[in-house]
């Protein structure tokens, strides 16, 4: 809180924040403005409610501080900036950003809303470090639409990857050391985020589609075709990085690539399931000459920004908001990714200090520290809720009678609708 204090102009909001940050990190059975502010002791969510939409604060200034507290923990020259989208589902089509979309949260094409993020993964640990509201054409073709969301005017329709090349420059521009970038075929498949990583000579390792064409000696060629022609002794196995259950072992192949003005060095990367032999493909890119486990421990590292995902859901509410208007929407993510970002640095911390041993294990031979657990040790001692029974019967007498609101209105608007 000390970080960010500096942002906010009036005590007011700033203590709103501290407790949001709290009610977040909180174990609480869902996460929002309601169960936050009875958890902080507040006769009504009105306070945060407040802190959300209408005070004067900068939600991409705290987005800064936010990353400058996961570099100063977690910076490594070689570390890799993983972008991945994840959708939220929602009902109505009143929340800003949401249509009906294919999200993989739900697999399958929902009503949903889905932003980009991006997540520093370094050899210390892993953060998310910035976040992008994808806004669809359905949205951005309709002003009016826009303007009841507070969505700032004259924002054009971004694609995905075009949302990862903002948010990396911005990252980049701000002086973040890294060496690669990460992401799944989405971004792999886009040829202006490929030239735009290329520009600042950034290395990648991004996924791509088994029927991306790829430029090599003997002519354009698919990736699947491709593939088909490596010869057993090309493949190598080697590990993608420890996962839950020890490494993650697979088959690896890359050939060069070669065409006019074809910037350093430029590969296919092939990954091969050791069991059911799935193939998967990555186009890789880097300034200088690097030896292939380099390209295949870059290319397991795009597993962060999954584990980033599930953790800051369920730990920090990333998707529990219910929050409808554009700066809402940035402000509750922001001060979710700060809260999980917490636990992430703590985490890296405790396995600094003890670093886990060939097994796993810590040296007093224990599981190491996890977010999970560090925020299980942290609500107990720090966070906990107000146990005031005449507070508790008051927050019950202020929710039905919310709901009571809503149910007069909502049948209101229904007769209203009737033939």
């Amino acid at each position: 809180m000390a970080r960010i204090a500096g942002r906010f102009s009036r005590v007011e909001p700033r203590r709103r924040a501290g407790q949001l940050l709290l009610g977040l990190m909180a174990d609480l059975p869902r996460k929002n403005c309601w169960t936050i502010a009875e958890h902080a002791g507040d006769a009504t969510p009105d306070g945060l409610q407040h802190l959300l939409g209408r005070a004067k604060w900068d939600a991409d200034l705290v987005r800064d501080e936010l990353r400058a507290f996961v570099l100063e923990y977690l910076a490594d020259d070689q570390a890799v900036l993983v972008v991945d989208e994840t959708g939220d589902l929602k009902k109505g089509n009143r929340t800003v950003g949401v249509q009906r979309q294919y999200t993989g949260t739900a697999g399958r094409i929902e009503n949903a809303q889905v932003a980009v993020y991006l997540a520093y993964t370094s050899r210390h640990g892993h953060a998310a470090v910035d976040r992008a509201l994808y806004l669809p054409k359905s949205w951005t073709s309709d002003p009016e639409r826009c303007r009841q969301a507070a969505v700032p005017e004259g924002l054009l329709f971004a694609t995905k990857p075009q949302l990862a090349q903002q948010m990396i420059e911005r990252a980049l521009d701000a002086g973040v050391p890294a060496a690669w970038a990460a992401g799944d075929e989405v971004y792999g498949d886009n040829p202006k985020l490929r030239a735009a990583l290329e520009k600042r000579q950034l290395g990648y390792v991004l996924a791509v589609s088994s029927t991306h064409r790829v430029p090599t000696p003997a002519g354009t060629q698919r990736a699947d075709h491709l593939a088909k022609k490596i010869p057993k002794r090309a493949w190598q196995k080697l590990s993608a990085g420890r996962g839950a259950k020890g490494h993650r072992w697979f088959d690896w192949a890359q050939v060069a690539l070669a065409a006019p003005g074809l910037a350093g060095q430029q590969h296919l990367l092939i990954r091969r399931n050791r069991r059911s032999g799935e193939l998967a493909y990555y186009r890789c890119y880097s300034p200088r000459p690097v030896p292939l486990s380099t390209l295949v421990e870059v290319a397991g590292s795009r597993w962060t920004v999954e584990e980033t995902f599930q953790s800051s859901k369920t730990l920090a509410g990333l998707d529990e908001h219910q929050v409808r208007r554009w700066d809402s929407w940035h402000r509750w993510a922001t001060l979710a990714l700060l809260a999980h970002a917490f636990l992430a640095v703590t985490v890296a911390l405790e396995r600094r200090d003890q670093p886990p041993s060939d097994d796993g294990t810590s040296p007093d031979g224990l599981i190491p520290l996890a977010c999970n657990e560090i925020q299980r040790l942290f609500t107990a001692q720090l966070a906990r809720p107000v146990q005031d029974p005449v507070q508790r019967c008051r927050w019950s007498t202020w929710r039905r009678r919310h709901q009571a609101r809503a149910r007069r209105s909502h049948y209101r608007r229904q007769a209203e609708l009737q033939p």
